[in-house]
């Protein structure tokens, strides 16, 4: 039974190392389109940005080396796709000012509710984790760039 039970673990072992192995050879594009224009930001809060969210949100991604090892890279590039297709700070001339107050109030929300950024994020990015000056430092961007659009132009 012993015996069984080892063989049926080796083997085991050996399919996943295989499996592994084929993944690599279908690569998954990752891409950083240009950036078109990028949101106004206090110094403070671009460094807040580009710690814990540019990486997601923006055209500006900085693809680490397990970006590109099957099966995680699957991973990393459907999270930076759906970054980028809910809020994208490197088109953010695209978006009506109606649709930056909405964006940049439900990011807020997120933050504070400490949903973003996510977790699976900042495990390997420690620096990500957001302390509370950060969040006071984005709630008073988010302030500030809020009144600028009621201003109107």
């Amino acid at each position: 039974m012993r015996a069984v039970i080892k063989r049926i673990t080796r083997y085991g072992a050996i399919a996943v190392l295989a499996a592994l192995a084929v993944a690599q050879v279908f690569p998954i594009a990752r891409d950083n389109p240009p950036v078109e224009s990028e949101v106004p930001t206090t110094p403070e809060a671009r460094a807040v940005l580009a710690r814990a969210c540019l990486d997601c949100h923006s055209n500006q991604t900085v693809w680490p080396w397990y970006s590109k090892v099957a099966p995680v890279s699957w991973l990393v590039v459907k999270d930076v796709r759906e970054g980028r297709k809910d809020l994208n700070f490197s088109t953010w001339s695209m978006y009506t000012a109606k649709k930056q107050r909405k964006l940049l109030r439900e990011s807020l929300e997120e933050v504070k509710k400490g949903a973003m950024p996510l977790w699976i994020y900042w495990v390997g990015h420690p620096e990500a984790r957001l302390s509370e000056a950060d969040r006071a430092v984005l709630q008073a961007w988010v302030d500030e760039r809020v009144a600028a659009l009621d201003a109107g132009p």
